[in-house]
């Protein structure tokens, strides 16, 4: 018995907006645990690397084993990673959250670090020269000028953490990745294209505004350019 000719799931085509229609809540759960989990492993990878950056910058000992560690982190396999995480988070979402904050964090502190020893040195002494402290020098003065490096550290680690999310699938917390993994599984063309070109979608989105919030964020760099 054929498929009828606009029967677009029963042929299992790649492109088929039956599949968009019939799976929508299914596609919707999907992208909402796609996002959770990125926005919070972003945000807790950038609570642990700003503190991390700013004691590299402040002990001349310290940039070598920081950045160090984070890179040898990142070069874990991430398949390894969450199998070493496993006997401490076992099978759930903060897993994958803790998978996704080491990886990330190579990228942020980088960023950061390099951010903040951009910071001209005049321009600390003329801030120390006004009465400003350490505290007030910070978060006047270097974290402003250091924003533009720190947020292109932040892009691609939101950027790679949206693709990262989708190894999650092996435990279940996979978000978009889910739907791949299982549509891979039984040869389900619609629901692996679908779910990919969603992931591209929200990692291109995610990229704009944070760029976005960069230039709002820096005018000084639209004057200057």
């Amino acid at each position: 018995m054929t498929a009828p000719p606009d029967d677009c799931l029963a042929r299992n085509e790649w492109i088929c907006g039956a599949y968009l229609s019939s799976r929508r809540h299914i596609l919707w759960d999907a992208v909402v645990q796609h996002l959770q989990l990125t926005a919070v492993a972003v945000l807790v990878a950038l609570v642990i690397a700003l503190p991390l950056a700013l004691a590299a910058r402040r002990w001349r000992w310290a940039p070598g084993p920081v950045l160090g560690l984070t890179t040898v982190l990142y070069t874990v396999p991430s398949l390894a990673m969450f199998s070493l995480l496993l006997p401490v988070y076992g099978l759930s979402a903060s897993l994958v959250v803790a998978g996704l904050v080491l990886y990330s964090l190579t990228l942020l502190v980088r960023n950061i670090l390099a951010g903040l020893r951009a910071v001209p040195e005049e321009t600390r002494q003329a801030a120390r020269g006004m009465g400003y402290g350490p505290v007030r020098l910070l978060v006047a003065v270097e974290l402003p000028l250091a924003l533009p490096a720190a947020m292109a550290g932040l892009r691609i680690a939101t950027v790679s953490a949206v693709s990262l999310v989708t190894i999650g699938a092996i435990v279940g917390y996979g978000g978009l990745g889910n739907l791949i993994y299982s549509g891979m599984n039984t040869y389900f063309k619609a629901q692996v294209l679908t779910a990919s070109v969603l992931c591209v979608v929200i990692a291109v989105v995610a990229d704009l505004l944070l760029l976005l919030a960069q230039r709002l964020l820096t005018p000084w760099t639209r004057r200057q350019s």
